[in-house]
């Protein structure tokens, strides 16, 4: 039987064969990332360390300074122990799930991940084989987290750029420096307005150019030229001072969070539109309903009680995986 083992906050070790998912630590020959957030990336790392090729860059750009050997999707690496193999996640661009098979069993690692994907990554896929082990994310574990159709998250995000445009405001979306920031950016491009984006997702914009990915005309903040642009920032920024010479501004935060209404006086924002790069509980139920896993192990959550009740009532054995 295949041992696996949540290692901190969000590393996972398979001992037995030497492989780190996400892992900072010692006890791993190999680490396989899934993505280039700062949470997923091993900053303390004595081992062989793959990525895909945006993933490597994003590292590259946010301080990683030890080698990493790139693995495209689709490609397999054979360890001593197991054949590993990257799968798109849909999360941002670049996000892998990692498909690890060997003597003992396999193992699907989530990584983070969205389905239906984000129109700005390389998409979402499954490898074609019975999954024995399923590590899935489940940060937005509740049932009132469930996402509107992408057409009208877009047809928000879209919509609400436009009227303050319209009524000479200047709108601001809310978002994470790397994922979220580009997504909103790749939908509002067919608006033809200039967007400028906090200076350290302008960094990471670089890397979807290189991949192909249509952003649209941007450039880097600039507090004196600001106004009347489509700016985006993360939400720490808007409390750093953030486009406040700006007097007349519309504010939306984009995020599965802005489901919840308190959100709306917590950050003092116009308008809140829940697009999230995770998926939803309904979609992530279904999805562990597809892949009939033998177990599922649910971790990146605040209550994965409520995910094992409905993963129990379809006879899916699951639990979850705590920091060992």
């Amino acid at each position: 039987m295949l041992k696996i083992t949540k290692a901190g906050n969000h590393g996972i070790l398979l001992p037995q064969l030497g492989i780190g998912l996400d892992y900072n630590g010692s006890k791993a020959d190999h680490v396989f990332v899934s993505h280039g957030h700062a949470d997923h990336i091993p900053w303390k790392v004595d081992a062989k360390v793959y990525a895909t090729p945006p993933t490597n860059k994003f590292m590259k750009l946010r301080g990683a300074s030890y080698e990493v050997q790139e693995l495209a999707f689709n490609q397999s690496i054979e360890t001593e122990n197991a054949r590993v193999t990257f799968y798109p996640a849909g999360h941002i661009l670049g996000s892998a799930m990692t498909f690890v098979e060997s003597d003992q069993g396999n193992v699907l690692y989530s990584g983070d991940y969205r389905t239906p994907p984000s129109p700005a990554t390389e998409g979402f896929e499954l490898p074609d084989a019975q999954i024995d082990n399923f590590i899935t994310e489940a940060t937005f574990s509740l049932p009132v987290y469930k996402w509107e159709s992408y057409e009208e998250l877009k047809t928000q995000i879209t919509e609400f750029a436009q009227s303050a445009l319209e009524e000479n405001y200047t709108p601001i979306f809310l978002a994470y420096n790397l994922g979220k920031a580009q997504e909103i950016m790749h939908l509002v491009k067919d608006l033809a307005h200039p967007v400028q984006i906090h200076g350290a997702g302008y960094k990471l914009c670089s890397v979807y150019d290189e991949e192909g990915f249509d952003l649209g005309e941007y450039e880097s903040y600039d507090r004196e030229t600001c106004e009347g642009n489509i700016l985006i920032c993360p939400s720490s920024a808007i409390r750093n001072g953030f486009a406040s010479n700006v007097r007349k501004k519309r504010i939306a935060y984009c995020s599965g969070w802005a489901t919840m209404e308190s959100r709306r006086s917590q950050l003092t924002v116009d308008k809140l539109i829940p697009i999230s790069d995770h998926l939803d509980f309904f979609q992530l139920i279904d999805l562990c309903q597809k892949i009939r896993p033998k177990m599922t192990y649910i971790t990146h959550t605040p209550n994965p009680d409520v995910v094992k009740h409905y993963l129990d009532e379809r006879n899916l054995t699951s639990r979850f995986l705590d920091r060992s």
